[in-house]
């Protein structure tokens, strides 16, 4: 139990503090709105994914957010890392632009996963 407990926490924390990286960039550096334009989306859509992201992160860490939030944020997240991987592909980006959102990914898939072997191992347990 304590070492699915330490996973689940080095996943969740790893991928939220890249989660809150991002969303800040989005906000303060000017190359992501060229990014986003390369990509393709409208200027909104880079603040509301900020928006979102934050969000999630908020639902990943705090413990007493119920379970259906959190899996919505997980929902989330895993659409926005295959999204991006895909948007990426299709305009012939580099290797890392395609490969971090699904090594990211993985990371999420770790916390989901642990995260779920905590709540069978103990049902009352708020993670």
């Amino acid at each position: 139990m304590k070492k699915d407990k330490i996973i689940y926490w080095a996943a969740t924390g790893l991928f939220s503090l890249m989660m809150t990286m991002s969303a800040f960039n989005y906000f303060t550096n000017p190359e992501m709105e060229t990014t986003f334009n390369h990509l393709g989306f409208p200027g909104y859509f880079r603040i509301e994914l900020g928006i979102a992201k934050i969000l999630g992160v908020i639902a990943l860490v705090l413990p007493l957010v119920p379970k259906g939030f959190k899996q919505f944020a997980y929902a989330g997240f895993t659409i926005n890392m295959l999204s991006a991987s895909v948007a990426h592909a299709s305009l012939g980006d580099g290797a890392a632009a395609i490969l971090i959102p699904i090594l990211l990914l993985g990371i999420l898939a770790a916390s989901y996963i642990y995260y779920e072997r905590l709540l069978k191992n103990k049902p009352t347990y708020v993670v």
